[in-house]
C-alpha cells in the first residue's frame, strides 16, 4: 500500500458529464490505499480462507425480482460483447449479456478461466463481495473523495493524472478502447480486455491503473451531481456522499436498488463512447451487478507514519 498524506485538491468537472458537476475544493485526511486493483490472485487467496461465495455464483430470489424472466434467475453475470459493426450506443443491452456461469473464476463465461490471469484485477464482483474482501483484509473501500484524490496523483486541474492529452505523443498510459465502440478495438495498447495490474505507468502517487483497466467499487452512495438538496458531497457532517435512499436511479423508479459510486472507467472507455477515463470521472452501479469490468482497490486508515507515535 501507499501512504498519502491528505490534503485539498479540485474535485469533480464542470467540462464533461453533467454528474461530474460541480468542481468544488474538497479535502481528505492520510490514509493507506492498494498501490493496485486487487488481483485475481489476491481474491483467491481470501476465498480460500473464507468460503466466501460471490453474489454472482447465487441464483437471485424470485421475490427480489417479481418481473424476471425465469430463465433469468440463475447464477449469472454481465459480459462485453463486442458487436459486429456499428450500433447505435443509446443502448447498452446490445454489447452487455446476462451470462449464466459468468463469475469471478471464468469472467467471461463457463468456458473461461482466470488461469494465466493470476495478476489481472479480479472481476464480476458485487459492492458486497469488494467489502467482505476488504473487511477480511483490515482495509475498507475508499470514499468517492478518497479516490478521486488518489487518482489525481498530485496533479488536479488537468484532464488526466498525467496532463491534457490521452496518449501523448502516441504512448499509451492506460488500458482503454482504441477504435470505435463497441465493435472495433485495434487493442493498439496490447490490450482488448483487462491487463495485468502495473502494465502502464503509475501516478505521481505511486498507483498503478487509477484510469483504465476495470472501474472500481467505492464506498459512496451516487447521486446525480456532486451535491444533494441540502447537503454536500464533501463537507464535514456527510462525508460519505449522497444517503442511500437518494441513490435509486429516478428513471426506473420500480427498480428500488441502491447504486454506489464507481471510479476510474475501464478498457471499455472510448473516445467514441464514455470518455470516462479520467480521475474526475465517475458512473453509478447498482449493489446487486457485477461485471467482467469492474473491479476495486481497498484503503486503510492509519496514523501518518512520518510523525511520531504519541
Amino acid at each position: 500500500m501507499v501512504w498519502l498524506p491528505g490534503g485539498r485538491f479540485r474535485m469533480g468537472s464542470d467540462r464533461h458529464y453533467r454528474e461530474e458537476a460541480s468542481a468544488h475544493e474538497a479535502s481528505v485526511a492520510g490514509f493507506l490505499i492498494d498501490r493496485a486493483p486487487v488481483t485475481n490472485r489476491q481474491f483467491a487467496a481470501f476465498v480460500a480462507a473464507t468460503g466466501h461465495v460471490t453474489l454472482a455464483e447465487i441464483a437471485p430470489d424470485a421475490q427480489d425480482y417479481p418481473d424476471a424472466l425465469p430463465e433469468m434467475l440463475v447464477a449469472a453475470s454481465l459480459v462485453f460483447t463486442p458487436t459486429e459493426g456499428p450500433v447505435r450506443l443509446d443502448n447498452w443491452s446490445q454489447w452487455w449479456r446476462w451470462v449464466p456461469g459468468a463469475d469471478w473464476r471464468h469472467p467471461t463465461g463457463p468456458d473461461s478461466s482466470i488461469a494465466g490471469l493470476e495478476d489481472h484485477p479480479v472481476v464480476q464482483v458485487a459492492a458486497a463481495d469488494a467489502e467482505a474482501y476488504a473487511a477480511w483484509a483490515g482495509k475498507r473501500l475508499p470514499t468517492e473523495a478518497e479516490w478521486e484524490y488518489a487518482g489525481w496523483g498530485g496533479n488536479s486541474g488537468h484532464e488526466f493524472a498525467w496532463g491534457d492529452v490521452l496518449e501523448p505523443e502516441g504512448r499509451y498510459l492506460a488500458n482503454v478502447w482504441q477504435g470505435e465502440f463497441p465493435h472495433g478495438n485495434s487493442g493498439a495498447d496490447g490490450y482488448l480486455r483487462t491487463s495485468p495490474v502495473g502494465s502502464f505507468p503509475p501516478n505521481g502517487f505511486g498507483l498503478s491503473d487509477m484510469i483504465g483497466n476495470v472501474w472500481e467499487w467505492t464506498a459512496d452512495w451516487y447521486a446525480n451531481a456532486h451535491s444533494v438538496p441540502g447537503r454536500s458531497c464533501c463537507a464535514p457532517e456527510n462525508p460519505r456522499g449522497a444517503a442511500e435512499e437518494d441513490s435509486h436511479d429516478p428513471a426506473t423508479p420500480q427498480i428500488r436498488i441502491p447504486r454506489r459510486v464507481l471510479k476510474g472507467g475501464s478498457h471499455l472507455c472510448a473516445l467514441s463512447y464514455c470518455r470516462r477515463y479520467r480521475p474526475a470521472a465517475r458512473h453509478a452501479q447498482t449493489i446487486d451487478s457485477s461485471t467482467s469490468h469492474i473491479g476495486f482497490r481497498c484503503v486503510k486508515d492509519i496514523r501518518d507514519p512520518s510523525k511520531p507515535a504519541p
